[in-house]
């Protein structure tokens, strides 16, 4: 997805308030633990619309009004997103029926109705699937998780990611009329902040785009992850301002182990008779089923795809210097195109 705003390294594209950044997905690479990676999947996603949102990353940041900066808030006109019904810590977050997340005290969860009213707040468009939230009692940043039941992603293709860039490029030109449609700010792909990597050991897919929005040319970078799963692919997007990301991140990572897939659902269950997912990787990245539709109608696809990728945050937004490998306890360097 992509979304406008703070990055965070793992999930799917949105926008968030105060700040926003996609980050990495619940799951193994954030867990820490090497005999728990299989049992779990780093979104990133992070935050994080499969054949809508996984295609451009990212997080805008929307307006003050309802991520305000510290301090702005205004005790006498209530905050719309304080209003959600939030699940506050501690307590368990269920992700549908594919996994969980440890909610402890100091952090909230939303279930998938109240995040698609969070969604409307932040001017997100619908993915057309569950999405569910996560995030610290303060929402200095908050994580999205969607999962997208495709079918086991066979892991063995090779990402170009100069072409992958090129169609999300074109893709979100497509997606930009949508957004004129409703009033909001276009988004124009600049390249690749961290290009493509995939860890075959987590099994996670993760990647980062920079853009800018509108004519204020406010920089937007989307911080995306994949999971990788026995039926379908856990996406999660972490949304963070740029001054909150580093410890949005080290917040994330810390919670991390406790998330994971069901029972059933690693990618490490697979048996033979297992669903198939029609794409590979790569189409993870450019819209999923999108990526497979004929070559006419490939960039119209993407272009729907888009417009419901991108979240929206409207608050500066400035490119992160933090590496996607950085989610997972490691480094990564900075790609630009």
């Amino acid at each position: 997805m992509l979304a406008c705003g703070p990055p965070a390294p793992y999930a799917s594209q949105r926008s968030v308030g105060r700040g926003e950044a996609p980050v990495a997905a619940a799951g193994g690479p954030l867990r820490g633990d090497p005999s728990r990676r299989q049992h779990t999947y780093h979104s990133g996603g992070h935050m994080f619309n499969h054949a809508k949102a996984m295609m451009a990353l990212a997080v805008l940041v929307i307006a003050g009004a309802v991520f305000p900066a510290h301090g702005q808030e205004s005790e006498a006109q209530a905050n719309p997103v304080d209003e959600l019904p939030w699940q506050t810590g501690p307590t368990q977050g269920r992700i549908g029926g594919n996994a969980q997340i440890e909610v402890p005290e100091g952090y909230a969860f939303l279930d998938a109705k109240a995040t698609r009213t969070l969604n409307e707040l932040y001017e997100n468009p619908d993915s057309g699937r569950d999405e569910y939230t996560f995030a610290p009692a303060g929402r200095d940043w908050i994580a999205f998780f969607s999962f997208d039941d495709i079918g086991y992603v066979k892991d063995d293709e090779s990402i170009d990611a100069d072409e992958i860039l090129e169609s999300i490029r074109e893709g979100t030109e497509f997606s930009n009329e949508e957004r004129r449609q409703r009033g909001w700010e276009e988004i124009h792909v600049t390249g690749w902040t961290f290009k493509p990597q995939y860890d075959k050991e987590l099994n996670a897919l993760a990647w980062a785009i920079e853009a800018e929005a509108g004519d204020s040319g406010r920089k937007i970078v989307n911080f995306n992850t994949r999971l990788l799963g026995r039926k379908g692919v856990m996406e999660v997007t972490l949304v963070a301002s740029p001054e909150d990301l580093q410890p949005a991140i080290g917040q994330f990572k810390a919670l991390m182990p406790g998330y994971a897939f069901n029972d059933g659902e690693r990618y490490a269950d697979y048996r033979e008779g297992d669903h198939i997912a029609e794409y590979g990787l790569a189409a993870l990245i450019t819209g999923g089923a999108a990526a497979v539709a004929t070559k006419k109608g490939f960039f119209a696809a993407i272009g729907v795809f888009l417009a419901k990728a991108w979240k929206l945050i409207l608050i500066g937004l400035v490119a992160v210097g933090a590496g996607i490998r950085k989610l997972f306890g490691g480094k990564q360097e900075s790609n630009e195109e």
